[in-house]
């Protein structure tokens, strides 16, 4: 017997590797005992968490921003606009 006591070198000592193996792939855990209702309310008090982890813009940012996307908006309205416009003299240019 040269071996020491408590060794994991064999499968006999102790537990085997592969009830280890199978014990770590389970699923379950806490998100597995709890109920619907309790899943649901994980679930919002991790939306809240994630909200307050957001980085707010201040009002003259948001209005910054705004500013700027309704400018880019009414542009590709005119563009898209003049193409349409363009497409159609063309339309009735071929087909009379």
């Amino acid at each position: 017997m040269t071996e020491a006591l408590g060794s994991t070198a064999t499968p006999e000592s102790g537990r085997p590797e592969d009830e280890v193996a199978t014990k770590k792939g389970r699923r379950g855990g806490k998100r597995g005992k709890k109920g619907p209702f309790g899943r649901l309310a994980l679930f919002y008090r991790q939306i809240v968490a994630e909200l307050r982890k957001v980085v707010w813009p201040t009002r003259g940012q948001l209005s910054t921003y705004t500013t700027v996307v309704i400018v880019f908006v009414i542009i590709v309205i005119g563009l898209v606009t003049v193409i349409d416009y363009g497409f159609s003299n063309a339309v009735k240019y071929v087909f009379g």
